[in-house]
């Protein structure tokens, strides 16, 4: 069942907020007050080399009650130089999903529809090459990407398929010749058998710091599976690079967590601390800090109901209309996520096992981000989705 909408968080009360401008008024420098309104949607011009179209949490965002909430109110927030944009590629790209950077900084892009793979070095995308056996219908196709941490020696690109018959990993070379260019081998497939439908595919995956493939899933329109852990819709899965189950799995199988709807993001803190953003049905799209062996709660409930036997999202969204999180990275302790319906970059302060306040960026300015990437050099590369063409966006992010 759907839990009714939570309502949204407002940070601190009247009394915090006069005593926040009390200090701010014996700063030494007003422009540090100014960079920190700029930072969190209060009134103000922005700071130097900031993106002006940087935009506040709107009424629609909450913390999650699991998580305390945010100390700071629109006046006290740590201050920090928001993203900004650096460059803006137009590589001409047919509704990407993922991407993931070889050692050498060459990105690779996949394209859900046409099941290609783009490669970007120096501003310019070239086809890669096509995977075959994947048959895109709905959400389905060419999915998520994931680089051997090993490719060095392997020259493994790992992706995520939706073929005929169900959603499958597989395993393909990408050899780089003489000349320099790129050739990609044919798959190998590792997993199969994770299930399919129109929507609610998952599909993003990624290596974990120990070595394991990670791989989340949806419900493919059957809610009941999310809470079996023995069917592999609605889960996060933990898989060798070979595709078996990873040893010291909780429930001896390949899943890992269970009781979710569509896992769209994963991500690893500083402390090796798994993350992963998903989306809820019309409420409580979710930031969750991923624990071995525990049940998200779908269907039975969203968000955080502190219900017991489930576990609670750290950041809920009430109004999917703010948010529908899809790609997810962190970096100096924040989380940056890709918002497709809500057409934003939201940011996430981490301490801990804590989530404090959403902060959103470029809402409206560039259309629904499928996926946020770490670039090898520090950088934060964006993919915009349905534009057609689309497009990569480079941001410059605190350090």
């Amino acid at each position: 069942m759907r839990r009714p909408q939570a309502s949204a968080l407002h940070g601190a009360d009247g009394s915090s907020r006069r005593k926040a401008r009390r200090i701010a008024a014996g700063l030494p420098c007003l422009a540090l007050f100014l960079v920190l309104a700029a930072c969190t949607g209060t009134p103000g011009p922005p700071a130097p080399g900031t993106n002006p179209a940087a935009a506040g949490t709107p009424p629609g965002a909450a913390v999650a009650s699991s998580a305390p909430p945010a100390t700071e109110s629109a006046g006290t927030a740590p201050v920090h130089a928001p993203p900004a944009v650096q460059e803006r590629l137009e590589l001409q790209l047919d509704t990407p999903w993922a991407a993931v950077f070889l050692p050498d900084g060459t990105a690779v892009i996949s394209e859900r529809g046409t099941a290609l793979l783009k490669a970007v070095r120096d501003g310019a995308a070239t086809t890669l090459g096509k995977v075959p056996d994947v048959a895109p219908a709905g959400e389905g196709g060419l999915l998520g990407l994931a680089l051997s941490p090993h490719f060095e020696a392997d020259h493994s690109l790992y992706a995520y398929t939706t073929t005929r018959e169900d959603n499958r990993v597989v395993r393909l070379t990408v050899e780089r010749g003489a000349d320099g260019s790129l050739t990609l081998g044919r798959p190998q497939t590792v997993f199969t058998g994770i299930p399919k439908a129109g929507t609610h595919n998952g599909g993003r995956i990624r290596f974990g710091p120990d070595g394991f493939l990670y791989v989340g899933t949806g419900d493919a329109q059957r809610r009941e599976q999310a809470q079996d852990p023995a069917a592999l819709g609605g889960k996060i899965l933990r898989l060798t690079p070979d595709g078996a189950p990873a040893p010291g799995n909780p429930f001896g199988n390949a899943v890992y967590s269970l009781g979710h709807r569509n896992v769209q993001g994963l991500a690893w803190d500083e402390a090796g601390r798994l993350w992963a953003t998903e989306f809820g049905p019309d409420v409580d799209d979710e930031l969750n800090l991923i624990l071995p062996g525990a049940n998200y709660g779908w269907p039975d409930v969203t968000g955080a109901p502190h219900r017991a036997g489930f576990e609670d999202a750290k950041v809920v969204w009430p109004s999917t209309r703010e948010s529908s999180p899809s790609g997810l990275e962190i970096s100096g302790g924040t989380a940056y996520l890709g918002a497709l319906r809500g057409e934003r970059l939201w940011t996430v302060p981490l301490k801990g096992t804590d989530a404090g306040q959403p902060v959103a960026y470029f809402t409206g300015q560039y259309g629904r981000i499928r996926d946020v990437i770490r670039a090898p050099n520090g950088s934060l590369w964006m993919l915009t989705n349905g534009k057609n063409p689309d497009f990569a966006l480079i941001l410059r992010i605190p350090q």
